[in-house]
């Protein structure tokens, strides 16, 4: 099975305000669009589901975060600042109604960009919770715990401290924090080489936008979970145990109509070993629901 693959093309779009966005696509040019946010620090070059786009007839389409890869840096950027770029992004590339799917720290990306109207259905991977949630005060380890506090109390100064991490740093903590079922995936060599290669290019720029990403997901999420009015799944793998404090089911109950997928023998890796199960449900919910009127 192979995990990843090279994109099949490549470019940047000039921003209305003259900023450069950098996107990657696979798959047939006429598909039926899905916009992937990409996990934490990994620019647009690490896609999924190589051997599923095709068949399912899908434009894979990825997003380099401003200040990630080739995308222009915009310091003090916001959620809703981002969705204007995915709208800006589908507009400029003919991406109609595109399906949304989140990884990881893509997850609240994803999530602000339904909340703004952007996307006909949304497919959530091992998403990052909103761990500043107070469902949670009690719920966090330490460290985490530690950091939540201090982006709520000085975001400046965590923004800081996350500067100070960089691409070997971010793999290590992902290889040490993964069960065997995951690293059988990680260390497969081709998904080795395309997701360090990500991780190298996302800091091309240096940690600024890394870090404005982590900072934005760790806080408190300034948009209605409750008002998303277009499909939403959630899938999380049973052996994940740092994406949420409870596997998803508190975010999946804020969010209407949500569905949540428990995915055994699996932690962070869903994105990569499931990808034809996430791609088809998500596609179904858009042949539903066009547009993403219910």
């Amino acid at each position: 099975m192979a995990y990843v693959r090279a994109p099949e093309r490549v470019g940047e779009i000039e921003l209305p305000d003259g900023r450069l966005l950098g996107w990657a696509e696979w798959g047939p040019e006429d598909g039926v669009p899905v916009l992937l946010c990409p996990g934490a620090a990994t620019s647009r070059r690490l896609g999924f589901g190589p051997e599923a786009v095709g068949p399912l007839g899908v434009r894979l389409v990825s997003a380099d975060r401003p200040g990630l890869g080739a995308s222009t840096p915009s310091p003090g950027r916001t959620f809703a600042g981002f969705a204007a770029d995915m709208s800006d992004l589908a507009a400029l590339r003919g991406l109609a109604d595109p399906v949304l799917v989140g990884n990881s720290q893509g997850a609240p990306f994803a999530l602000a960009c339904a909340a703004e109207g952007v996307g006909s259905a949304v497919a959530i991977v091992s998403g990052a919770d909103e761990v500043a949630a107070p469902e949670f005060a009690s719920a966090l380890p330490g460290e985490l715990r530690g950091l939540v506090d201090r982006v709520a109390s000085d975001r400046a100064g965590a923004e800081l401290f996350f500067r100070g991490l960089g691409p070997d740093a971010l793999w290590s903590m992902v290889m040490d924090a993964s069960p065997p079922s995951d690293l059988r995936v990680y260390r497969d060599p081709y998904f080795m080489a395309g997701y360090r290669r990500a991780l190298d290019e996302a800091f091309v720029q240096g940690p600024d936008g890394y870090a404005r990403d982590t900072v934005l997901a760790m806080g408190r999420w300034p948009f209605d979970l409750g008002g998303i009015g277009v499909p939403v799944d959630l899938w999380y793998g049973e052996e994940d145990t740092g994406h949420s404090p409870d596997n998803g089911r508190t975010l999946a109950a804020r969010i209407p109509g949500a569905r949540l997928h428990t995915v055994p023998a699996v932690g962070g890796a869903v994105l990569w070993k499931h990808p034809t199960s996430i791609l088809r449900t998500a596609l179904a919910h858009r042949a539903r629901h066009p547009g993403g009127d219910a």
